[in-house]
């Protein structure tokens, strides 16, 4: 990471398009072009994980699969999986924002008509292809696949709800359960396989017109998930799989009573044993979808936030120690030089710093934090080196719009005196991205929204809070064909930051 570079935050489901939530297609394709006429060299995007319920890419069933819900049915139906008329009863899905109940009841059923149509019409070049991805997603996806369809069968009941012989992984049980619904298992593994060609074909595009994509790795995984099922003992639970304690933050900068997000935490000392094979496993997984990786809740390695289980708010924490230095020395030995993003936000200690520079990886700065203070960390002139990624802000914070808003007088005038000059409503959104592409930070990224010039009331999540708009915001086509790409081309020029970036 040593070319000054920039680029744009827009999770996929945000795209425009006309099948109730952005996909791996078309206006994915046009996207990255419009990132290439921007001059940026930088798509970040969240986690591509499936979303259960609250439908946040943090809570997904699985640290490995994709989301279904993010696969084009129109490339698929390029490919012949489809036919034509497959796709005549669209319904009226909003432009604006994604249901996602309604989007996921109709798009599984024409994943469902897809596998059919495959498993009558395919190739046997085809069905070698399928066959040899699949054996060499083993590792993750026999188990996955099974949980997804013991999820189905089950009612769609957690796996802590199923009968003892699922629960608790009856080798007898399972085997039985795979021959009786191999058709089940079959689909989602054929599903998986379709969202990985669609993604890697998209990620191939992307970096043939100089765009490196920045992923998103979760630190922790949901308890209704197939990594927790198939690897309990990874986990703090009890001898009856329920949940011991559960991450989350105590009281910060988003919530008084701080955040209670009911991960399972890891038995870190049961993962040392084996030299945090699970964890390598993930983490080389995951680099090989991205060109670099943003570790969300990176101080969860340092030290975490334990919550007993039966707690009522995430107050009633204390901090436990992480596996701290020796776990990336792992990673390393292992996997080489890793291209992570720290996400080193919030309640940030110097052992954190510490861990994070002796790893070399870069930390984050967001410039909506800068001005509750007059000498700011996260002000451009504090910044200690160029090792550093910079935001106007993220998609767990207001739109720069919306936040310019609900300002108090107090940070409003430091902002007017740090950029000496009169910010309003017009302009506060390119005076934030002409701050971040200035400072010295290696790299600088805004979210769409905040190039569209959008209010808060298309913000991406709220954090501590779920249900709502939480992740279902939507970018018009219109709005793209309307960006005013002069000036964003000219600050890109100005700051040198119209560099390809070398991965």
């Amino acid at each position: 990471m040593n070319n000054r570079s920039s680029g744009i935050l827009l999770h996929p489901s945000s795209l425009p398009g006309n099948h109730g939530i952005g996909d791996l297609g078309t206006a994915a394709y046009k996207f990255v072009d419009l990132l290439s006429n921007l001059k940026q060299s930088l798509w970040q995007v969240l986690p591509l994980c499936p979303v259960a319920d609250g439908y946040s890419p943090y809570q997904s069933p699985s640290a490995f699969a994709g989301n279904p819900l993010l696969l084009s049915l129109e490339l698929l139906q390029e490919e012949g999986f489809l036919l034509a008329e497959d796709l005549d009863d669209v319904p009226d899905f909003s432009l604006d924002f994604v249901d996602f109940a309604d989007v996921e009841i109709w798009k599984m059923e024409k994943l469902q008509q897809t596998f059919k149509n495959f498993e009558k019409n395919s190739t046997a070049e085809q069905r070698i292809f399928f066959e040899q991805w699949s054996a060499d997603a083993a590792f993750w996806l026999e188990d996955y696949a099974t949980f997804a369809a013991m999820k189905i069968i089950s009612g769609g009941l957690g796996w802590t709800d199923w009968e003892n012989a699922w629960k608790f992984r009856d080798s007898f049980e399972i085997q039985k359960f795979r021959e009786k619904y191999a058709f089940a298992i079959s689909f989602q593994k054929f599903v998986q396989w379709q969202f990985f060609r669609q993604w890697t074909a998209l990620r191939k595009y992307a970096n043939q017109q100089g765009i490196r994509i920045i992923g998103d790795l979760p630190i922790f995984v949901a308890y209704d998930s197939a990594e927790v099922w198939s690897n309990p003992e990874l986990f703090k639970l009890d001898t009856n799989q329920q949940l011991n304690a559960v991450a989350g933050v105590p009281p910060d900068y988003f919530s008084n009573t701080g955040q209670h997000w009911g991960n399972p935490l890891y038995r870190w000392e049961e993962m040392r044993k084996d030299a945090y094979s699970w964890w390598k496993k993930r983490l080389r997984y995951t680099l090989e979808q991205f060109d670099f990786v943003r570790i969300d809740h990176f101080r969860g390695f340092e030290n975490y936030w334990e919550i007993p289980a039966d707690a009522e708010t995430a107050a009633e924490g204390e901090w436990k120690e992480g596996p701290g230095l020796e776990f990336f020395e792992e990673m390393f030995k292992e996997l080489g030089e890793l291209p992570i993003i720290a996400e080193d936000l919030g309640l940030i200690t110097p052992d954190v710093n510490l861990l994070r520079e002796k790893c070399g990886f870069p930390g984050m700065k967001v410039l909506q934090f800068a001005f509750s203070d007059e000498n700011n960390a996260y002000l451009p002139h504090n910044y200690e080196n160029t090792n550093t990624v910079v935001y106007s802000g993220t998609h767990d914070n207001n739109t720069s719009l919306g936040w310019f808003r609900e300002l108090s007088e107090l940070e409003r005038e430091r902002l007017q005196v740090y950029l000496s000059k009169n910010v309003q409503e017009d302009s506060v959104c390119y005076e934030l991205m002409r701050l971040a592409w200035s400072s010295t930070a290696v790299f600088a990224l805004a979210p769409l929204q905040d190039l569209l010039s959008l209010g808060g009331d298309c913000r991406m999540n709220l954090p501590g809070t779920s249900g709502g708009k939480n992740w279902g915001w939507r970018c018009r086509a219109w709005q793209m064909k309307d960006l005013n790409q002069h000036w964003i081309v000219q600050l890109t020029e100005t700051y040198a930051r119209d560099q390809k970036v070398e991965v």
